[in-house]
């Protein structure tokens, strides 16, 4: 049984073997026929990987043909069973967030095609939920009016589209209103994870939350906080003043020092947190603030990915800082800097997986900085019991969400049901996530939050569960001797 250490030196050593090392076994160009071939056929992509055997590969190259392997199966079954939509990313070609509308530079044949695929879906049932369609339709109607003249013809007739189709939408907004919805979602959760069924990963998030509730009321109960549920008593935590930082020049500058301090002594944990060999670059990180100009365009924060040459960096988005109260950020620079985001991206970047495997494994990416997090409460990150009561609840808001996520398109739940159990169950949204704005995203990114869970799941569970399906998730096919995949 691979160990985490063991997982993570491996994986350092090969980051550090040069790119062009490769089996002598012609799998980069079948790799790069089937990638072109993918969006079409599939089926066929997957017929020019069969002439190879995986056991006789190099790591990366296993990896690369194992995950494709697996993906592409998935991807034929979905275009047989489910032709609408967008393959291996939910029934919905366009929504408020995707489409070739959202593509720059916009093309107005694109545009048009995609129109002709939503009468196509229509006519076979699969029709945005209601809210969805309506938000879409103001978000097309809002880039219209701002729209180069050479696409405006092409978005008013998609926007008369789905504005036609109100009447053959639903308020429901899972995938299960569909025709075989059901096995629909499946497929997309396997498609990323494996052999895992719906109710696999909701019993298992359903006893990782109950297990995170049990922690934090013990958490509260420690710090002396007043009764109450769960929600009560981080909504009280979160007004706390004294862990708030000022709304200004000098606030801000003193949480990115005191996230710049935890980086440092999280630097130099990492050889006990993941073990040894991980490049001295990986190393190379900061946290900075988003600088004026990209604060007037609206930015939010993002990652700089370290290479050998060049430092790393997450840049923070501090525009409501009165919401990162100081108890929430050892999560956050364990995920985004070290031993999280900066460590396995940096390493993809030395050594970056076939396209085809970043699509197929894109879970793991966020599974593994979410394991880094707690990876990191093991060298004392969260000693301090309200620092603990934050790693509870990041990870909470992960297992809700996917739980929220199984509820809407497993259960059928309506959005209000769906908001009444991310309040009682998290208390309050993560920074970057209000409630409304993923309670917007869930139903049209159908086993989206579950997958991303369940890739931290399957990590954390496997050196206790070698002969379980977890093991075989993150020993397989999602292997992490490699720690390569992309960002969301």
């Amino acid at each position: 049984m691979t160990t985490r250490r063991a997982v993570l030196a491996g994986l350092a050593a090969s980051a550090l073997v040069p790119a062009g090392v490769r089996a002598g076994s012609g799998l980069r160009p079948a790799l790069d026929a089937a990638a072109a071939r993918a969006a079409d056929d599939p089926a066929g992509a997957l017929r020019l990987l069969a002439g190879f055997d995986p056991t006789a590969l190099p790591i990366r190259d296993h990896l690369d043909l194992t995950s494709a392997r697996a993906g592409l199966a998935i991807d034929a079954t979905l275009a047989r069973d489910f032709p609408n939509g967008r393959r291996g990313r939910g029934p919905y070609r366009v929504t408020h967030m995707s489409g070739a509308w959202k593509a720059a530079p916009n093309d107005p044949a694109a545009i048009d095609a995609d129109t002709d695929g939503l009468i196509a879906d229509a006519d076979a049932g699969v029709v945005l939920p209601l809210a969805s369609l309506d938000r879409t339709i103001a978000a097309l109607s809002t880039a219209r009016a701002i729209a180069p003249p050479s696409i405006v013809v092409a978005l008013t007739r998609q926007i008369a589209t789905l504005d036609a189709m109100r009447d053959r939408s639903g308020t429901r907004p899972g995938i299960g209103r569909l025709r075989h919805g059901a096995d629909w979602y499946a497929l997309l959760l396997q498609r990323a994870l494996g052999p895992v069924t719906p109710g696999m990963a909701e019993r298992r998030l359903i006893a990782e939350r109950d297990r995170l509730h049990d922690r934090a009321q013990g958490l509260f109960d420690r710090i002396g906080a007043p009764a109450g549920t769960i929600a009560d008593r981080y909504a009280r935590l979160w007004r706390d003043d004294r862990f708030l930082y000022p709304d200004s020049a000098d606030g801000r500058a003193r949480l990115i020092a005191d996230m710049n301090g935890m980086l440092a002594t999280a630097r130099a944990a990492v050889p006990a947190m993941v073990g040894p060999g991980v490049p001295s670059w990986c190393l190379d990180a900061v946290a900075r603030p988003l600088a004026p100009a990209e604060i007037a365009a609206g930015r939010g924060g993002y990652r700089v990915v370290p290479t050998a040459t060049t430092p790393g960096a997450y840049v923070v988005d501090l525009k409501d800082i009165r919401r990162r109260p100081r108890w929430t950020l050892p999560a956050v620079v364990a995920h985004e800097l070290l031993p999280g985001h900066m460590i396995q991206l940096g390493l993809e970047t030395a050594a970056p997986p076939h396209p085809l495997r970043i699509d197929y494994a894109a879970a793991f990416v966020e599974g593994w900085s979410i394991h880094a997090e707690t990876l990191a409460a093991k060298t004392g990150a969260y000693d301090d019991p309200h620092d603990a009561l934050g790693h509870v609840h990041w990870l909470l808001f992960r297992v809700t969400r996917a739980l929220v996520d199984l509820g809407i398109h497993r259960h059928g739940w309506s959005i209000e049901q769906a908001r009444a159990a991310l309040v009682a169950w998290q208390g309050e949204p993560a920074y970057f996530a209000p409630f409304d704005v993923e309670l917007a995203r869930i139903p049209i990114e159908p086993a989206s939050r579950v997958t991303e869970a369940m890739a931290w799941l399957a990590i954390a569970d496997a050196p206790q569960s070698a002969t379980g399906w977890a093991a075989r998730l993150a020993d397989g096919r999602r292997r992490t001797d490699d720690l390569g995949r992309r960002t969301r």
